[in-house]
């Protein structure tokens, strides 16, 4: 039964996946890339790390969907639902890229992969991702959280232009 909810979640984070790249409304996109969040979210969930599912929903499902949602309104007022999409060369040429990096990863996986390994002393508790975040990994935060403050200083700088 995992293994059919494993293959369940993963295809409609896949198919997600896809409906982003695919959409040419920016809208669109966004709400396909809630869903992909949400099933990387059940995909932790699987894997018994609650902290690192529930963090998954709140700040990214939750919080940075909501400032691109905000950015696609206020950056592109008015755009029309339907009409000609100026990226449908590339679009087209991501399809068969897409597949190549797909094989890639079937070779790399298979090559690799030997049942489960041993457990780590690591799980997806609050204080081993506190611990990692904030010995291992605190400079990727913080440059992390710098670049997110320039993100909204820069939609914050265009859309007084456009005003």
């Amino acid at each position: 039964m995992a293994y059919v909810s494993f293959f369940a979640i993963a295809a409609i984070a896949v198919g997600s996946a896809l409906g982003l790249i695919l959409r040419p409304n920016a809208i669109h996109g966004a709400l396909f890339l809630v869903v992909n969040l949400g099933s990387v979210a059940a995909l932790y969930l699987m894997l018994g790390a609650e902290f690192l599912a529930a963090a998954q929903v709140i700040v990214y499902a939750g919080a940075i969907m909501v400032l691109f949602v905000f950015a696609i309104m206020v950056l592109i007022p008015g755009k029309e639902e339907a009409g000609p999409d100026p990226r449908r060369g590339a679009r087209l040429l991501a399809l068969p890229v897409g597949g190549l990096l797909l094989l890639l990863l079937v070779f790399v996986v298979m090559g690799r992969w030997s049942g489960p390994s041993a457990p780590t002393g690591l799980s997806g508790s609050a204080g081993a991702v506190g611990r990692l975040l904030f010995t291992s990994y605190l400079f990727p935060f913080e440059l992390t959280s710098v670049l997110l403050l320039a993100a909204m200083v820069g939609v914050l700088l265009l859309a007084r232009r456009r005003a």
